[in-house]
């Protein structure tokens, strides 16, 4: 299994090393093949510096089968562990570049504690009925650029997680999926903190969020400094939404008085179509107010051109700049 070799090479990877892959690495079909205890990883680079891994190849996960036995498939099933394809943990000066990654039994590519981080040309392809397949997940990074990919999967076609900071993204193609999503953050009343994120050019299509920014309830921390902008939606169910309310939960959670705080947000120059008639959401704690929202020209319609799209928006402060279709009825700072 490639998971075992790559453990024994990661102990003989020593600094400004590349690792070249040109043919199609294709992951065990049967969950009976894997190790328990190593089941949430299947190619793991750890603690590496100064890795570049490229070559056009492609990195299959062979995921139908833990798709199908996913409790988020069919909720009468029991919630398992399934691996991540390609994960980079504790990475110093990484580099990842003119890749595939294909069907992944859960998250494709993971970016955690990594610090100064290039990743670009990247196609990511999973089905949109797929579960929990992330295309580009990161926490607690810094310093990372993702450049020119193409995202097209059953969950987020990123998700920027806990712990994350300047990070910028551009030149972004996302859809079927959720969506460029920051959080979820403050699950399991733990404390978040992201700051200082760019998503710079992204054209969605057919997705079930567009810029999105969501928080349970009982958290606490920050997610601040955050600048969404030149994006276009085509037929995205929530293009702009910010929920401190987010709840993904068999039962429905109990309502808190803290909350991870949200300010000093920015979208702009973002146009297109949206899906539904809420066209923009701001959902946000009335113990703890999202402050210092920023909508700067933005224009979004109903996609199938019958009525007017609306916005919603409770517990926030918001300003506007330029021209905001549909502008959201919560008081606003000019």
């Amino acid at each position: 299994m490639f998971s075992i070799l790559s453990k024994k090479l990661q102990r003989k990877i020593s600094n400004s090393t590349k690792f070249q892959i040109e043919g199609t690495l294709v992951a065990p079909p049967k969950r009976s093949y894997w190790i328990e205890d190593t089941i949430r990883h299947w190619i793991l680079f750890n603690t590496v510096r100064g890795l570049t891994v490229t070559g056009g190849g492609t990195i299959d996960g062979n995921g139908k089968i833990w798709w199908q036995s996913s409790c988020k498939t069919n909720p009468k099933l029991p919630c398992r562990q399934a691996p991540t394809a390609l994960t980079f943990y504790s990475c110093t000066n990484l580099k990842v570049d003119n890749l595939q990654l294909l069907n992944s039994q859960q998250i494709h590519m993971s970016v955690e504690r990594c610090t100064d981080v290039r990743l670009t040309r990247l196609a990511i392809t999973a089905p949109s009925t797929s579960p929990n397949t992330d295309g580009i997940h990161i926490a607690h990074s810094q310093h990372v650029k993702v450049t020119n990919c193409a995202i097209k999967t059953g969950d987020d076609c990123m998700s920027i997680e806990d712990g994350t900071n300047n990070l910028h993204a551009k030149n972004i193609v996302c859809g079927p999926g959720h969506g460029i999503s920051i959080g979820s953050l403050g699950d399991r009343y733990s404390e978040a903190r992201v700051e200082n994120i760019t998503i710079d050019g992204v054209r969605l299509r057919g997705t079930t969020n567009g810029a999105r920014i969501k928080t349970w309830q009982g958290g606490r921390g920050y997610a601040r400094n955050i600048v969404f902008q030149n994006m276009i939606m085509e037929n995205v169910w929530n293009p702009i939404i910010i929920d401190q309310n987010y709840c993904d939960s068999a039962t429905p959670c109990n309502k808190q008085r803290s909350a991870v705080e949200v300010s000093h947000v920015l979208f702009k120059n973002i146009r297109g179509t949206s899906a539904s008639t809420e066209a923009i959401k701001l959902s946000c704690s009335r113990d703890v107010p999202c402050h210092a929202i920023a909508l700067h020209n933005v224009n979004l319609t109903l996609k199938r051109g019958s009525g007017n799209a609306k916005s919603t928006c409770q517990n926030a402060k918001w300003r506007k700049l330029g021209t905001v279709m549909p502008p959201p009825p919560c008081n606003h700072n000019n």
